[in-house]
Formats: C-alpha cells, structure tokens, sequence
C-alpha cells in the first residue's frame, strides 16, 4: 500500500506542475545537460570528463543542468524540484550536487544534498558562486564558470569523510536494475485503474487514458532513472486504462448519462514528451539525493 500511494502522490504532483504551467524536470541523460545551446561539444565533454573522474574517484554525484529560463518558478523551488526528482549522489548516502544555470535570467542556483551540507555550507555555496561563477559569467566564458565552481566543490567533497565507491558504481545506482517488478505490478493493477479513472472524468476516456500513461510513465522513469522503463510503463499504463475505458462508456449510456467517447486519435498527442526526450542511458542517478534546500543562488 505505501507504494501505492508513492505513485499516486507523485502523479497528483506531476498533474499539478503540468497544470502550473511550471517548467518540466528534463530527463537525466548525463551529467552535463545544456538546453541553451552555450557549450560546445569539446567544452561539455571536458566537464563530463571531470565529473565522472571525481564520481569514479569519490563515488559522489556532481550534475551541471542550464535552462534558458525556471519562470514561473524562482531558481532556488525549480532546483530542489529538479534535485529531488533526479535523485543525484549515492542510494546509501545522499551525496548528490546539483548546479543549474537560469541563462536567460542571469541566475545560478547551487543545490546541496543533506549529508554534503558540512562540506558544502550554504556561505560555502555562496563563496563558489560570488568567486569562481559570476565573474566569467559576466565576462561572457560559461564554460570557464562551470569549470572553476566543479574545481571547488569537488575540492570541498574530497576532503569529506565518505564511504569509498564500490567497483563499478559510478552508472550502477539508482536505474532499471534497482526497479521493483513486484511493486510495478501492484502499481499497474492498482494504481492506474484508479489514476485513469480521475483522469477520465477529467479529460475524457481518449486523452484520459493517454495522460494516465504520459503520468505513470512519468513516474517509473522518475524512480528509476531509465527512459526505457519509464516508456514501457507509459505505454503498458496507457493500454491497461484504454482497455478499461472501452467499457465505461456502454456502462455510462445504461445509466442515462449520453456521454460517448470519441475514439479517433487524430493528430498525435505528446502527453509527458520531456520525460522521452532523447539522449543515452550511459549515466544514471545513484538514487540516493535527499535535497532540504541547502545550497546558495546568485546572478550576475
């Protein structure tokens, strides 16, 4: 049961961000993502290079993610959402940092995980974004920025006394082989009919049914860290409540109701499409980030 209700809450959340109109948490395809189009490709694979040598060497999780804008949300709400969704830094230590860059509102955000607190304190935080971050970002060299603040705080976690990474632990964590077939069965057989039949009476049993599958799809990716579990659980999710929706309108005409369905599907929909968007599964989250809302913001 208390699975049940994790996927029930988090797709209730889901539903209320989209309906916000609140920016979507990308999906976690590496450890350098940039949706402006400011790092070029020998600058963003120079910052991957480093940081999987520090996860490799310390076992510690450090993600860079910029985005052109986090409206309506200020940077500080967006970063923790994004940092509890992805779920950085190890599953049995919490030992995640997130650092996104707001490039079109000129603001930074450096989010701590809860057991990174100590060697990274919000003035530490602070002190890395006022001296190493916003003078080259002024100067125009985000690609300088980025590098000089990993520099410090793979400097600052280096010296915390942390478990030592287990062989092959750096891609290991929290993905498709730490997801729970029994739980997703529950979830699918549980967990969907009572999704899908909020959201059909929402929206109607077709995009009822496609939002059910874009929501729980969603959700598996989410937990799992894997777009390819998140697809299947969409598309498995987005049957079953099809399958269930076939009924419901004969059952709504014996009761006088006269609501029908319309079962053309038209133009396509793209219920949940920045939960698929492309890119490798070569880096995944450990499945550990616990983030509070440590951390530090700036501009420049």
């Amino acid at each position: 049961m208390k699975a049940i209700l994790v996927f029930l809450l988090a797709a209730l959340a889901w539903l209320g961000a989209c309906a916000q109109g609140v920016l979507p948490v990308p999906a976690l395809t590496a450890r350098v993502i940039d949706q402006t189009g400011t790092l070029d490709d020998i600058q963003r694979k120079g910052l991957e290079d480093k940081l999987a040598a520090f996860e490799a060497k310390k076992g510690s999780q450090l993600v860079i993610l910029m985005v052109p804008t986090t409206q309506p949300e200020d940077i500080a709400s967006y970063a923790n959402r994004v940092g509890n969704a992805w779920k950085i830094g190890r599953k049995d230590v919490g030992d995640g940092i997130l650092l996104i860059v707001a490039k079109n509102d000129r603001k930074v955000r450096i989010e701590v995980a809860k057991t990174l607190e100590g060697a990274v304190p919000d003035l530490a935080a602070k002190q890395v974004i006022d001296g190493a971050i916003t003078p080259r970002f002024k100067q125009g060299d985000f690609a300088g920025g980025l590098q000089a603040a990993a520099d410090q705080l793979i400097a600052r976690v280096t010296g915390e006394a942390l478990p030592a990474p287990t062989q092959g632990s750096a891609n290991s964590g929290g993905g498709a082989g730490g997801f729970d077939w029994a739980d997703f069965g529950i979830f699918l057989f549980v967990g969907v009919p009572i999704g899908a039949t909020v959201l059909r009476t929402m929206f109607g049993n077709k995009m009822g049914s496609v939002f059910t599958g874009g929501a729980f799809g969603a959700i598996a990716s989410w937990i799992t860290s894997s777009l390819l579990i998140g697809a299947v659980a969409g598309m498995v999710s987005m049957l079953f409540a099809l399958m269930l929706g076939m009924k419901a309108p004969a059952y709504a005409r014996r009761r006088g109701s006269g609501r029908s369905s319309d079962w053309s599907w038209g133009s396509g929909s793209s219920s949940g499409g920045s939960w698929s968007s492309g890119g490798s599964d070569s880096f995944s989250s450990g499945g550990g980030g616990d983030f509070g809302g440590g951390g530090a913001s700036g501009d420049w």
